[in-house]
């Protein structure tokens, strides 16, 4: 990143309000450390205030955690509902799994928290799964009652498939990208192997 980028950065950040700061700062340091091996003190210290305060806004880091994972459905969700209810069926689906992955494209902190929540490197908890699962099943039921989504299959099925094609590259892709290093030693290549999932 250039310095005036990074000015830029850091002039948006402030721009913030101190609990959206601290917020930002959980969401990187819990992606990069865990929720257990990032401090409140940790975090207070990246969004610039005091511990105090962070205690003020959020109390305990477990809700500090669950302001995070919030803040990450949120964003799936209003990528989501960027794209109209209309049109095609496949036309919706491309859509909102476009926007969803241009949405993923300019959160790495988020992405990287995704992979490490869902895929059990936090810990037992499936409480972000389960928040995904509810929000894409909302809208799984609203494309349904709008006419843009297939009535002859399951909803549950529908969900499924959604969520799968949404998070199945985000979270297998890195596996594919390590093995291609190993094996050919250069980590960008036009040859490199995109996976591309696809539920039946």
């Amino acid at each position: 990143m250039t310095t005036k980028g990074r000015a830029m950065t850091e002039a948006l950040r402030h721009d913030l309000t101190a609990r959206a700061r601290i917020r930002n700062s959980a969401l990187a340091l819990f992606a990069r450390h865990g929720v257990e091996g990032a401090s409140m003190r940790r975090v207070a210290a990246d969004a610039g205030v005091t511990v105090g305060l962070v205690v003020h806004h959020f109390g305990t880091k477990e809700r500090l955690r669950e302001e995070v994972e919030t803040y990450v459905v949120d964003r799936f969700g209003a990528a989501i509902r960027s794209v109209p209810v209309q049109g095609s069926a496949r036309d919706v689906a491309r859509g909102r799994d476009e926007a969803v992955a241009t949405m993923l494209a300019t959160e790495p902190d988020l992405v990287t928290y995704l992979r490490r929540a869902l895929l059990g490197l936090s810990g037992p908890d499936d409480h972000l799964l389960r928040r995904l699962t509810e929000l894409a099943a909302e809208e799984v039921a609203r494309a349904r009652a709008a006419g843009v989504a297939d009535t002859d299959r399951r909803g549950s099925t529908q969900t499924i498939r959604t969520m799968t094609r949404q998070l199945g590259q985000l979270l297998l892709q890195p596996m594919i990208d390590a093995m291609w290093e190993q094996l050919e030693g250069q980590s960008e290549s036009p040859d490199k192997p995109a996976l591309v999932v696809r539920v039946e």
